[in-house]
């Protein structure tokens, strides 16, 4: 392992491994299954993979790509495609439907509609995740129970409420203890829980929703090779669980036949479980306990997922800590583009991958981590930015107040 010397807060490991995980539940033939899904689903369309010439050109690196998912189902955030497709799993299961060739539109016939009223779905989040699961559920007819931790915002909590048939509420838990009062409901009264991290006996749903969200990733790809781009040569993948990075780096080792990008995992420096983790050396997941605060509520989880965390340490190459200045420097370049770039609005959890790249190709300081990630002006880097302006009062804070400005400045 190689830990660099801390600057302006930010810490990076790099590790290897002599273990490179197979990821079965990741392949071509079943992200390929998943997008029939979504693709049979009204309303489904492709998110914005937007090109950044001008910033590509002022970091000093060939090409800068973000996959705006601000777009995604009208949901401001990517979560609405691993909550409805595992929720459409559990369905299928229950049905007796063959997932393969059963479409959105089937479920939505009124006799299935019937067989489905009385089923309840639970879940524990921080937002994005609740809101997909709430939507998902109100689409079948069904109805939602949702937990989110304390300090949660409450415009988050009333956007999850509007998706219908769902009774939300802000618990005095932080978030890996709100997920277990889910758990434990679900047991007690029969509910389905719909939890996007695994533990051991609960690995199933959260394998489908990490399938659910390789669409993103699929989408990415497939618009690159239509610009000539056969793959990208970095990544940059924010974690709170692990479950969105494990699923986008996952589906890229099986396509790239396990030579995926250079890829860095990025965390919150106060809840960097997955960088504790790889830093611990020992192949194992470790948590991050106690009052957890960042201003990235989605990153805001203490606890690997234990599907995805193999992929993590396999096949990424460095773990990144970042204070919260570090996103919201990424959100106010999203926001102010350069010249005649597009503007992406992303939220306080969707650029932080943004805000570390600028970082590191722009202060004298990372000049040896940049050499040894290898980015340069050939380099071609792609960014997902997971959410859009989930908490507008926060984003404004941000964005024209100055919020957690840079402190090199």
């Amino acid at each position: 392992m190689v830990k660099y010397e801390e600057h302006f807060g930010i810490n990076i490991i790099s590790t290897q491994t002599n273990t490179y995980t197979d990821v079965d539940f990741l392949t071509e033939d079943i992200v390929n299954g998943v997008e029939k899904f979504h693709t049979s689903i009204e309303g489904y369309k492709k998110t914005p993979l937007v090109k950044l010439d001008n910033l590509s050109s002022k970091l000093g690196v060939k090409n800068i790509f973000v996959k705006d998912e601000s777009y995604r189902y009208g949901l401001n955030a990517f979560k609405g495609l691993g909550g409805l497709y595992a929720i459409f799993r559990i369905v299928c299961d229950k049905l007796n439907l063959d997932h393969t060739s059963t479409t959105f539109e089937d479920l939505q016939k009124q006799d299935i509609k019937e067989k489905l009223k009385d089923m309840v779905f639970v879940t524990a989040t921080n937002g994005n995740h609740g809101k997909g699961v709430a939507w998902a559920a109100n689409k079948l007819g069904c109805s939602s129970i949702v937990f989110m931790p304390k300090g949660s915002v409450v415009a988050r909590a009333k956007a999850i409420e509007n998706m219908g048939n769902s009774t939300v509420t802000i618990t005095d838990l932080n978030y890996d203890d709100a997920v277990r009062k889910a758990s434990s409901l679900a047991d007690e009264k029969g509910w389905y829980l719909v939890q996007d991290t695994a533990w051991d006996g609960y690995e199933d749903i959260p394998n489908f929703i990490s399938q659910g969200y390789t669409i993103m990733a699929k989408e990415a790809l497939d618009e690159l090779e239509k610009l000539g781009i056969e793959k990208p040569t970095h990544l940059f993948l924010q974690a709170g669980v692990g479950s969105m990075a494990g699923s986008v780096l996952g589906y890229m080792v099986n396509r790239f036949n396990k030579n995926p990008p250079i890829t860095t995992i990025v965390e919150p420096a106060t809840v960097a479980c997955i960088y504790k983790s790889a830093k611990s050396d020992d192949s194992k997941p470790h948590a991050v306990t106690g009052d957890l605060q960042t201003i990235m509520a989605g990153l805001n989880c203490g606890e690997p997922n234990t599907a995805t965390w193999p992929i993590l340490r396999d096949y990424a190459s460095f773990y990144a800590a970042c204070p919260d200045y570090v996103t919201a420097k990424g959100m106010r370049i999203l926001a102010s583009p350069i010249a005649d770039d597009t503007k992406v609005i992303s939220g306080e959890s969707g650029a932080v991958g943004l805000g570390l790249l600028s970082m590191l190709m722009e202060q004298d300081e990372f000049e040896d981590i940049r050499r040894d990630m290898g980015l340069n002006k050939d380099s071609v880097v792609l960014i997902f930015s997971t959410e859009g302006n989930t908490d507008p009062k926060g984003y404004d804070e941000i964005i024209y107040d100055g919020r957690n400005y840079s402190p090199f400045v």
